[in-house]
């Protein structure tokens, strides 16, 4: 039986744009912005992980998000990395139609980072209050 690393690499084939292992049990896995829904469903529909939440991070070329999922058969974590490169404007399909589950987490990046989620069902504020300047977002870095 392959391991589930080889499944992966298989599965996803020529849309993988970089492939780090970072540990036996932790792999970053970079793909295109475009792609992020047929990936994540290969993931999370063929071979049946589990999404656990997504990060994002402001850093000095782009907005960089990441999808975390979870094999629990051998776990292990697979992590899809997506850089979006328009940070005056970050843009990317939402996964929630696909996983529920994704849909506060969609909102927290949205609300903290400004990433715009197309086809979210409910982009509004969750943690932020409402006195909170519209187009300041705490978690991007400031420009000097």
């Amino acid at each position: 039986m392959p391991a589930m690393d080889d499944k992966v690499r298989e599965a996803l084939g020529e849309k993988v744009i970089e492939w780090n292992t970072h540990s036996p049990r932790r792999i970053y896995i970079t793909v295109r912005p475009e792609d992020i829904v047929e990936t994540a469903r290969i993931l999370f529909e063929t071979l049946g992980m589990r999404f656990s939440i997504a990060t994002g991070t402001d850093t000095p070329g782009s907005i960089e998000i990441t999808y975390h999922f979870s094999c629990d058969e051998t776990g292990q974590f697979f992590s899809l990395r997506v850089h979006l490169e328009d940070k005056e404007a970050p843009e990317i399909e939402s996964l929630s139609g696909m996983m529920k589950g994704a849909e506060w987490i969609e909102r927290e990046l949205w609300e903290l980072l400004g990433v715009n989620f197309e086809g979210h069902p409910d982009l509004r504020r969750l943690l932020l209050s409402d006195e909170w300047p519209e187009g300041d977002y705490p978690l991007r870095q400031k420009q000097e």
